[in-house]
């Protein structure tokens, strides 16, 4: 394919884990940061960065910003040195919030760049650049090739990708409260080694969470959303983490999550409930004196969009 001048990046939000998911699990919203890439005369600056959008005084305008620093990367590993670029962000998606934005800067910087270069690289290629950059699978995955994805990694082929078909009439509703978790944080609190019956409990969840996925049955989803080896921790570092999940239950939640490292959080419900639940969820944490974005979402099947 010939190399363009201009290219626009579309990447959805993710949300990783789904419970006991943990680093392997992801999948993609119908939330999006969009980011323009055009190149600028060999005699330019190497980076101009313009950002637009509710948190674009928080986003570095220069050659730190992990859209650029994605960007360069791939041209590095195709041994040239970066074209000087002018890059345009249109942020829909949260900083620091649970939800991929990180992703969606190394996606978005990997897929512009090569189509600058004139796509010397498929899918897979950019895949893997974008985990080695990202360090895991769980966020990148969704948001580079849409849907719910599961990641698993042997010796012999670095990652294996799987669709978790995800049944159309379980409704992702997302509550996005008005403070941060960091990754590292969320991080932090998690135990180092975890005992035998966790690893049982944890093994016997995500499969009843991948079949209730895919047949949309609210019981089983009830029972697979419970995890041990990261939200027990995680949720105390989440004001009002426990009167949030009783009034998405009590409103019709088969069960609600940790979004990523949080602190966003996620309830699966059916559309009959999703603007109870959500609802419910914004009231709740009010009650913390903690306001709340909620919407109630869709799973984006098609993961990136280039134009």
């Amino acid at each position: 394919m010939s190399a363009v001048s201009t290219v626009t990046v579309t990447v959805p939000a993710t949300t990783a884990n789904l419970g006991p998911g943990f680093d392997c699990l992801g999948a993609a919203l119908t939330l999006y940061n969009r980011f323009q890439f055009s190149a600028l005369p060999e005699e330019s600056t190497p980076v101009k960065i313009l950002v637009q959008g509710e948190e674009a005084d928080r986003v570095d305008p220069g050659a730190s910003n992990l859209a650029y620093q994605a960007f360069a990367k791939l041209y590095h590993h195709l041994g040239q040195t970066p074209p000087p670029v002018q890059i345009e962000i249109n942020l829909g998606v949260p900083l620091a919030r649970g939800l991929g934005s990180s992703a969606t800067a190394i996606v978005g910087g990997l897929i512009g760049a090569n189509r600058l270069a004139g796509s010397p690289l498929d899918q897979i290629g950019i895949m893997q650049l974008a985990i080695a950059m990202e360090g895991h699978p769980d966020n990148v995955v969704p948001a580079l090739i849409g849907g719910c994805r599961l990641a698993t990694r042997n010796p012999d082929d670095p990652w294996t990708i799987s669709e978790i078909p995800w049944h159309s009439a379980i409704i992702p509703v997302i509550a996005i409260p008005n403070f941060e978790l960091s990754t590292q944080a969320a991080r932090q609190v998690l135990p180092d080694d975890y005992s035998r019956a966790d690893a049982i409990f944890t093994a016997a969840h995500l499969g009843l969470l991948i079949r209730g996925l895919e047949t949309g049955q609210g019981d089983w989803l009830q029972t697979a959303l419970h995890d041990r080896l990261h939200q027990p921790y995680r949720q105390l570092l989440i004001p009002g983490y426990a009167t949030v999940r009783s009034a998405a239950m009590a409103a019709g939640a088969y069960g609600m999550v940790i979004s990523g490292a949080g602190p966003t959080l996620l309830a699966l419900t059916d559309a009959l409930h999703a603007t109870a639940v959500a609802t419910a969820m914004s009231s709740a944490w009010a009650q913390h004196n903690i306001e709340a974005r909620v919407e109630c979402l869709q799973i984006e099947t098609q993961g990136v969009a280039i134009a």
